[in-house]
This record gives structure tokens, sequence and C-alpha cells, in this order.
């Protein structure tokens, strides 16, 4: 199936980009996905909107804007987007991602399934926080990004047994985006969080500063020794048993990205690595939620974005440098292809119009 991810730019004030976006989806047969499942949603867990929005206020003043601007175009009330897309309680289904980190590089694989893949890359410059660019997960989250310092950042699923009240990946991977110039200050911010699932979260910054935490709604603590590199499961002692029993695959694939990363490989090689079958770590079992929808590389220092959709895929390289410096954006959409698969219909770009 030929896909096409929707590149979205902003800048200025994020009430107004909320409503943007808020158009943007209306037109979109993700929209109709999205009002179908809160009635799901309603009934499947709740949201302490107050907590929410303390937290959201405290980490991101422009993404609560943001989120106010959205309910005004989407004309649901605040607290239904706090609850949809907010992130604070919801529910996780199994994932696997990968990552390869060098000393300017971030690189990751976002393996998933189709039907919950909101298809947006995104690029935000608002008046007050940071900038960022990078792939959009339920609006307002994101599966994997870099910000204006060069700061850069993705998960990866563990296990999703015994939920607590918390944040879901994609909003901690804003959260991050929107409020930390490095990996330090970001670490601090994860082990300060509420987790409501377990995940990894990888990071690296211009610096050369590269880390991997390892969160959940029990504990999170930063992983001493993670070799530049990150799959789908704890390898502390410490939180072990709170990994899933089938480990192999993600144990597996771990060592073969060590392997990789041990040459140096600069951005197109990271993607490379991550993107074509051959080097053993691109997936295409998106039936079973573990397909590689999107690889995406990130050169912290040159703020150079190299991505590519579906498997064996052909990059695409952004300047976000050139951006932020006031240059005109003419990527309309990245497109690929994935293995057809029941739900993943709305991304699909036969009827779409060529870029320009």
């Amino acid at each position: 199936m030929q896909i096409g991810i929707e590149a979205i730019e902003g800048r200025g004030n994020a009430y107004e980009f909320g409503r943007k976006q808020a158009a943007a989806l209306k037109e979109t047969a993700l929209f109709d996905k999205h009002t179908n499942r809160r009635k799901k949603s309603i009934k499947r867990y709740q949201t302490d909107f107050m907590e929410a929005k303390s937290w959201i206020k405290e980490l991101s003043p422009s993404l609560w804007e943001e989120m106010q601007g959205l309910a005004d175009g989407l004309e649901w009330r605040l607290s239904d987007v706090v609850h949809e897309y907010g992130g604070y309680q919801q529910s996780w289904k199994k994932s696997g991602c990968s990552a390869i980190i060098t000393n300017e590089v971030y690189g990751r694989n976002y393996d998933y399934h189709p039907k919950t893949y909101d298809g947006r890359f995104v690029l935000w410059q608002p008046e007050n926080g940071y900038a960022h660019i990078g792939f959009a997960q339920r609006i307002i989250g994101r599966m994997d990004g870099m910000n204006e310092h060069g700061l850069a950042v993705g998960y990866h699923f563990v296990n999703r047994i015994s939920p607590e009240d918390g944040f879901i990946c994609c909003s901690i991977a804003r959260f991050l985006l929107d409020s930390c110039r490095t990996t330090r200050e970001a670490v601090e911010i994860l082990k300060d969080l509420p987790h409501r699932h377990s995940f990894n979260y990888s990071l690296s910054d211009r610096y050369g500063d590269a880390a991997v935490v390892e969160g959940s709604a029990k504990s999170t603590i930063e992983l001493i020794k993670h070799d530049n590199v990150c799959s789908n499961h704890f390898r502390s002692e410490a939180k072990a048993n709170e990994n899933r029993h089938m480990l192999t695959e993600s144990k597996e694939r771990l060592h073969r990205l060590k392997k990789l990363q041990k040459s140096n490989p600069g951005a197109l090689e990271v993607f490379k690595m991550l993107n074509q079958l051959d080097y053993g770590v691109a997936k295409t079992d998106y039936k079973n939620w573990s397909g590689t929808i999107h690889t995406a590389v990130y050169n912290s220092k040159s703020l150079e974005v190299t991505a590519g959709i579906g498997v064996n895929a052909l990059p695409v390289q952004i300047s976000f440098k050139n951006w932020l410096a006031g240059s005109r954006f003419i990527v309309k959409r990245l497109r690929g292809k994935i293995e057809d698969v029941s739900g993943g219909e709305h991304l699909s770009s036969e009827k779409l119009p060529l870029n320009p």
C-alpha cells in the first residue's frame, strides 16, 4: 500500500496552531477514527483533568494553549481534548522500536500497527518555547523528534502490565522536546514525571551526551551502560522483573544494533542500517503491531533530518536549521510503501496529489 505522511508546519501563536491542526484534522479520515474512538475512550479510562493541566502548564505552557485552540477548532470541550489527546491515563498496545546513537546522530525506527498511526510530520516554532521537528501521535504527542537545541528523543515499548496514573509515551516525548535543552535536563524530567506504562526513552544532544532511561509506574532510572543503542526491554538488574516473558527477539535485535553502532556510522549509514531489511533491524510484521512505519535520523549538530516511510525507503533530507531561519518548507507529504493491512486505509496516498 502506498502511503502519504502529511507535513504540517506552524510558527507563532500556539492557540492558532491548535485551531489550524483542528481544521486540517477534520478534513481527514483520521478524524472519523478519532470520533468513533471517543465512545470507547470515555468508557475505558478516566483522566484527572486538573492533574494533567498542572503538569502540562508547568512543562509546556504553549502546549496548553495549543490544546485550547484544538478544542475550539474541533468544537469539543477542553476536558474532552485533554482526555483524548493529553496522554494522561491511556492504554497502549505492544510495539517494537530500535535506536542507534553516535556522537552527532540519533536514529530510530518506529515499529507499530498502521491503524493507530496519525500520519503527520510536524515542524513547530512557537512564540514562547522551543521549536521542534518530528512525527506526531495523538495529534499533540510526538513519537520521536528533535528540538532547536539538538535534543533528540524517542521511546521504546517494554510492557503495559500494572499501569498507574500517569502520562503515556508520546505525551512525555513532547514534554521533553518542548522544555529541555540537553539530555541531562531530559533525564531529570523523566525521573520526575508520572509514567502510565513501561517504556525505554533514548536520548541524545548536540554535546554527544546519550542516555537510555527505563521508565514505568513503579520507578524510573537511567541505564548506566547502554552502548548507545536501545530496543524493547529493560536491561538494568533493578527493573528486569518488569519485562515481558518473551524477550528473545528484542535481545537479538539489540545485539545486532550494538554491532552496527560500533562502526560509528554517519546519518545516511544509520538510516540504511535501521531501514533496509538486509541489516536485520527493520520489520514487516504490521499485523502483529511490529512493522516499521518510519525511520527517522536526527543530526543534533547540523539539525538535519533524514526520514523515510516503510522499509527499504528512499530517504528525504530536511534542514531544520534552514526552516528555523525562515526558509520555506516545500515538502507536502513524505511518501512510502507498507504492507496492506486492515485499519491503515487512512494513510493511503493513492488519491493524494503529487508533491510540487
